[in-house]
């Protein structure tokens, strides 16, 4: 403990531009300490630009500030020169096995600063400085130091990996992507973390909102017990108070009845506590979970984020709904009130009354539902809107996207798309890159001639993909769910059986999930939104939003998924 002491003294009172003990020490007005020699030479090479700043923080100084030597760290300093310590406290900013060292160091290597992506090395203070004071170096990304930065280089061409393969799911060099993974879906690495990272913080955003939700069960739990403590106290209290009314035969008759209200309190009381250590357990893992992501979110390097990202990203389903649906509280009332008419009427009736009394059923109604009802404005549906995209490796090569993967349209000619497990092959059919889950809102477009048909849909993502059966059609099958739309008439499909459904004409439909509820819900949208269909049922995996375009009546159909703000 003496000498990490020794160490952290040495650290303060060392120039972060020498590595050495301070001489003649100066202090900035941002607080950093340097060698009057050291910050001279430093603000001499900033001469031209007038501008003069600390070199470790890069607060900026004008006009150039007069050094004015820092006496009583001076003494700190001989003081501790006196000791025989200095080289001893030197060692702790040399590198480790456990260290990344500094790549241009030679000899003893020093502890790395920083680590650069452009140049793909580690540097230590003081070499690390020409990335702050040239210019050609300051655009350069600095990241804390890592030992993986050799993961960023393209083992087949020696090249930084600044692409990512979108079909291959894997960071690539700008060769890779004309040469091995030409045809495939790919962008640049800082476009897919930005994407990703947006996705990362819906996932937040989800979470955070069932840990409000969680807390506000168990705030209404906890409300529950005290109304139960209360009851069942009150409840012995009148109890015994009518009951000492009546002498002997009503003494055993009270102690009975205590008995049963102690046991149903405790019953109740005992379930109660269950469902509330449950509830807080779940907000303990998403709270866990909401910091893995958080710090996950703060990585620097794009290739690590998107190598940790799915296995981080995944999300258990919530084995509760959304919020708690109690019932008017009514607890032992039952119990007094017999106890009463017991009074009132004494021995004729002692065991009618006590044969009431032990069957009256007082179990507390507490579950865990939706108690947040179904928007009923557009302005309320508004608030669970999703961006959706659709996903170019399950389109159909009659089909062409647009507008930023929103927009499906049929054409004649097929499209180029590359080969892919995910594609359908002949339903002219499309699905989202993006899973849904939890309450979400999207408004889908539809336009072409006066016999266009599209198909407005959601489906498990394992839905068969190859082939014109009923088990890779958008409900055709017990996989998906589909409002087919026309000019005339809407129709709905489920498990390949059609039910006619009516409503105004409408090129623009809603679509309301609430996954955890099992809610789905279509809606025609113009001035007003009226309801066309809704099914209530289990939703057993992640959905997917589809799109089917009819190319038999029209080429030129089209769908597009609505930017709602």
């Amino acid at each position: 403990m003496a000498e990490k002491g020794v160490q952290l003294d040495r650290e303060i009172i060392s120039c972060s531009v020498c590595l050495d003990l301070l001489k003649d020490p100066v202090t900035l007005s941002c607080g950093h300490n340097y060698c009057m020699k050291c910050t001279k030479a430093h603000w001499d090479g900033e001469d031209e630009k007038r501008i003069y700043s600390c070199p470790q923080c890069r607060q900026t100084f004008t006009p150039r500030p007069v050094l004015m030597k820092n006496t009583m760290l001076a003494v700190l300093v001989e003081e501790l020169k006196k000791t025989g310590l200095q080289a001893a406290a030197a060692d702790h900013c040399y590198a480790g096995d456990e260290d990344v060292s500094c790549d241009v160091c030679t000899g003893r290597k020093l502890k790395a600063f920083k680590s650069c992506l452009v140049c793909l090395a580690s540097f230590c203070e003081k070499h690390l400085q020409p990335h702050y004071d040239s210019p050609p170096f300051q655009k350069h990304q600095l990241v804390e130091p890592s030992k993986k930065l050799q993961e960023n280089i393209c083992s087949l061409h020696d090249e930084v990996k600044k692409m990512f393969c979108r079909t291959d799911q894997q960071s690539i060099c700008y060769l890779c992507s004309v040469e091995e993974h030409k045809g495939h879906d790919t962008v640049s690495a800082a476009a897919e973390r930005t994407e990703r990272q947006r996705e990362l913080e819906v996932s937040r955003q989800n979470i955070q909102q069932r840990i409000q939700d969680r807390e506000k069960d168990v705030k209404l739990l906890q409300q529950q017990l005290e109304a139960i403590n209360g009851s069942a106290d009150k409840a012995v209290k009148d109890s015994e108070e009518m009951l000492t009314h009546i002498i002997h035969l009503i003494q055993k008759t009270s102690r009975d009845v205590e008995q049963q209200i102690r046991s149903q309190k405790e019953t109740e009381v005992s379930g109660v506590k269950e469902l509330k250590e449950k509830l807080e357990q779940e907000i303990r893992e998403l709270k866990r979970k909401d910091a893995e992501l958080k710090q996950l979110s703060h990585t620097e390097d794009h290739n690590q984020f998107l190598h940790s990202y799915p296995s981080v990203s995944a999300l258990s389903e919530s084995t509760h709904s959304s919020s708690m649906d109690i019932r008017p509280l009514r607890h032992f009332e039952e119990v007094t009130a017999a106890v009463s008419e017991l009074r009132d009427h004494l021995q004729d009736i002692v065991r009618d009354t006590w044969t009431k009394i032990s069957v009256t059923g007082t179990q507390v109604d507490v579950s865990l539902s939706d108690s947040q009802a179904e928007p009923k404005t557009r302005a309320g549906f508004l608030k669970y809107s999703r961006q959706i995209t659709l996903d170019p490796n399950t389109t159909n090569r009659k089909l062409l996207l647009s507008k930023g993967n929103r927009k499906v349209t049929y054409m004649r000619e097929q499209q180029s798309y590359s080969d892919h497990p995910d594609r359908f092959t002949e339903w002219w059919q499309v699905l989202s890159r993006e899973s849904l889950t939890g309450r979400c809102y999207w408004e889908v477009e539809w336009r072409g001639g006066i016999l266009r048909r599209v198909s407005v849909s959601v489906a498990y993502k394992n839905i068969s993909r190859a082939g014109d059966g009923t088990e890779c059609g958008f409900g055709r099958n017990d996989k998906s769910w589909a409002l087919d739309c026309s000019p005339n008439c809407y129709k709905f499909w489920y498990n390949n059986i059609q039910t006619s459904v009516s409503g105004p004409r409408s090129s623009r439909v809603g679509v309301y999930l609430d996954h955890s509820a099992g809610i789905l819900s279509f809606y025609s949208v113009s001035e007003t939104m009226t309801l066309l269909h809704r099914v209530q049922t289990t939703f057993t995996q992640q959905i997917h939003a589809g799109l089917w375009v009819d190319g038999w009546s029209f080429v030129g159909s089209s769908a597009e998924l609505c930017e709602l703000k």
